[in-house]
């Protein structure tokens, strides 16, 4: 896997720009990650990292009741952006793994890459892990490393984090957005149901 440090380089010349960016949210591509309702008047924009563990830690007790009080009921547009944050090695692997299992697939096998941080960290062993998550979304182990070796994916990978990065003025993980006002850090469900209330009435 060296291309990664290769990744590394290119990634830290892009993060050392962000603080130069405006939080304001910004367009919604085609290519990113989301769910929910398109015309919620509500957009919630999550950056986080595969390789954090207070975004793991939100995955797992936060997102599941978040995801069915307001992505699900059709309240809010969900907006998944990737952070890159040390490992940076398991954080490209993890969200390179999640986009080549498909865009169907995508959270699914994050949330896996997430429930999996516990294990490489205690073993200190990416490898196994990751190619028994790509292997869960009917991938093989040949196609896991192709996907996590491919040169042209991993420089898009750091593109769209130097790009958002510097946009919305995002320094760590995880970091929300919602409607462009900036909550910092793991939140309760709690504080999304004040943020929330705050910007459907801000959108009357």
């Amino acid at each position: 896997m060296r291309a990664f440090n290769r990744l590394m380089i290119v990634l830290l010349s892009g993060l050392s720009l962000a603080a130069c960016g405006q939080g304001k949210g910004g367009a919604v591509t085609d290519e990113e990650m989301t769910m929910g309702k398109a015309d919620a008047k509500v957009t919630v924009i999550e950056y986080a990292s595969a390789s954090c563990s207070h975004c793991a830690a939100f995955n797992a007790e936060v997102f599941p009741a978040f995801k069915t009080k307001y992505i699900d009921s059709g309240k809010v547009k969900y907006v998944f952006r990737e952070f890159l944050t040390p490992p940076v090695e398991l954080a490209a692997a993890g969200f390179l793994t999640s986009r080549c299992a498909g865009k169907d697939k995508y959270f699914s096998v994050l949330d896996s890459v997430f429930r999996s941080q516990e294990e490489i960290f205690r073993t200190g062993d990416m490898r196994s892990p990751l190619v028994k998550v790509a292997k869960s979304a009917g991938m093989t182990e040949e196609q896991f490393m192709a996907c996590v070796s491919d040169e042209k994916a991993l420089k898009a990978l750091a593109a769209r984090v130097e790009k958002f990065a510097k946009q919305d003025n995002i320094t760590g993980t995880p970091t929300f957005l919602i409607n462009g006002k900036k909550l910092d850090g793991e939140q309760s469900l709690a504080a999304f149901d004040t943020a929330i209330a705050a910007a459907e009435a801000a959108a009357k």
